[in-house]
Formats: C-alpha cells, sequence, structure tokens
C-alpha cells in the first residue's frame, strides 16, 4: 500500500524524517534509511531545515525513492516564487514522488545565511491550493498542463502548543479546506497541552501525526522551550536529562513514554531524530511500534 492508501484505510501510520547533509554526500543517509526500512510508513526529507544550507530535498526524495523508500518531500514557501513552487511540484511528480509536505519554512534569519532574502511568495494554504489546482491539469494563471496532470498526497503542519490556539485551529481548517489530507505536528512533550488541541479539534477528521524530537541532552530541552514557539518541555522532563548518565538510553525511554501516551489520541507518529537516526529503531522497538 502507498502512504495515500494507508491514509485512507485508516491505518496507524509510523513516519520519521532525514535531514539532508551540508554537502553532497548520501552514503549515511541512505544507510540510515535502512535502518527503518521495514518500521515506518514514510521517510520525510526536510527542506533546507532551519535555514541552513543543505543538499536539496526533491534530490534525495528521489535518491530514497529509487531505493523503494516512500518519502515524503518536503516543499516550503521560504525560497521560492510561484514560478519555481508549481515547477518544483510538477518535478516531483514526474519523478514518481507523490507525498509533498507543504510548510511556510523558517525565516533565513535564523539559518546560516542571514543575508538571503526571504522570498514568501506564497503562503502554505495557497501553495496547497496551487498543489490541488495542478491536479486539475492547470496551473495558477489557468495555463492548461501538457499531458496527464500530476497526483499528490499533499500533507501540512499544524503547532498544538500554539498560543493563543484559535488562530493555529482556525489556519488548520483552511489547510484542510484547501486540500490538505494529513498534518504532521510540532514537537509534543505536553501530553495535556497534546490534550487541549485533540479536545478543540474534534471536527476534524483528517489524520494528525503527532512530532516526537529526541532529546539530545537538558540544555537541548531548555532551548527548545525557551525559544521554540509551542513548545513547552515539562520541567520533569528536564530534569530527567540533567540526571541521567545515559543520555541516549534516557532519549529513548522518554520518547517511547510520549508515544504510549499520545498514541490513543491520534492517528500517527512522527519522529524527529536531529542526528540520531540510528537510535530510531530503538525508540520504535521501545514504544511497541
Amino acid at each position: 500500500m502507498t502512504f495515500k492508501e494507508k491514509i485512507q484505510a485508516g491505518k496507524f501510520l509510523v513516519t520519521s524524517e532525514v535531514g539532508p547533509d551540508k554537502g553532497i554526500h548520501v552514503d549515511r543517509l541512505l544507510q540510515d534509511a535502512e535502518l527503518i526500512r521495514t518500521k515506518v510508513d514514510a521517510i520525510n526529507v526536510t527542506d533546507l531545515q532551519s535555514s541552513v544550507m543543505r543538499l536539496g530535498s526533491l534530490t534525495v526524495s528521489f535518491l530514497l525513492k529509487q531505493k523503494g523508500f516512500e518519502p515524503i518531500y518536503h516543499l516550503t514557501c521560504r525560497d521560492r516564487n510561484r514560478l519555481a513552487l508549481q515547477s518544483d511540484l510538477l518535478s516531483a511528480a514526474a519523478l514518481g514522488i507523490q507525498n509533498i509536505l507543504i510548510a511556510t519554512g523558517d525565516h533565513p534569519s535564523l539559518g546560516d545565511h542571514p543575508q538571503a532574502k526571504p522570498v514568501f511568495d506564497l503562503d502554505s494554504v495557497q501553495l496547497l491550493q496551487v498543489a490541488r489546482k495542478l491536479e486539475t491539469g492547470f496551473d495558477m494563471q489557468d495555463n492548461k498542463l501538457e499531458g496527464n496532470p500530476p497526483k499528490f498526497c499533499v500533507g501540512a503542519v499544524v503547532n498544538p502548543g500554539s498560543d493563543p490556539l484559535l488562530p493555529q485551529i482556525m489556519k488548520m481548517e483552511k489547510k484542510i479546506a484547501a486540500g490538505a489530507e494529513f498534518f504532521q505536528t510540532q514537537a509534543v512533550f505536553d501530553i495535556k497541552t497534546f490534550e487541549n488541541f485533540i479536545s478543540k479539534i474534534k471536527h476534524v477528521k483528517v489524520p494528525i501525526i503527532a512530532g516526537i524530537v529526541l532529546l539530545k541532552s537538558a540544555g537541548m530541552a531548555r532551548y527548545m522551550s525557551k525559544n521554540v514557539a509551542g513548545i513547552t518541555v515539562p520541567e520533569n522532563l528536564i530534569q530527567e536529562m540533567q540526571q541521567s548518565k545515559d543520555k541516549v538510553a534516557t532519549s529513548i525511554e522518554i520518547a517511547s513514554r510520549l508515544i504510549k501516551q499520545l498514541k490513543p489520541m491520534c492517528r500517527g507518529i512522527h519522529i524527529m531524530s536531529i542526528g540520531w537516526d540510528k537510535i530510531v529503531p530503538k525508540v520504535l522497538e521501545a514504544s511497541g511500534l
């Protein structure tokens, strides 16, 4: 079954992600992907994550596709105008890549080229609409596409910890109206925050895939809680990492515990390993996925 077919069948979804390197070598990335070949339903490929210049998401998605994986190609609005965004969507379809995760993207000022000019010609809702328009055989200007139109499985992102939450839910509803078929969330560390989010979106029928970030240290946990919008890392988790003598084992234990608590409330789990790709299989095993 394809990822889209699994969504339609109501399957509980498990996804992970890989971040392309800052260079052209892909051996490590492909080796890490092999570790989860039979354990996840799809692998996200981030698009210049945190606005840091890296190898492109489309290229890595294609390389994964060639190896028999099902990639989810990240496409952000940050770096491209509407011409390039439409072209990249068509390019993905031509390469057999159906799954697209559409996001606005981090501002360039946060990355390693802070002088870069942001584009943001379209926002994420508009880009979802564009993907659906291309599926009808026409571009944004109603120019007819040649040959068979592309077919996509498009997803979007949502932040359950946004405060206030209502604007986030309103934008989520706009994304659904624009054609989003699934949502992957920002990292979840506070179960009560996620419970509150789920209680507010009972009318939403689109699958919610809860995000899990693997904590590497107490310092990382504190930084995320203080600086990343919509993320709160409870003090007890910070103390767990602080007191741990084996950071990897503790990170696995925390992630698996969160997954077990989140699983009854969502339709899937998305693991963001942030360089710890090799321990993702251990997290999946410990959490029963």
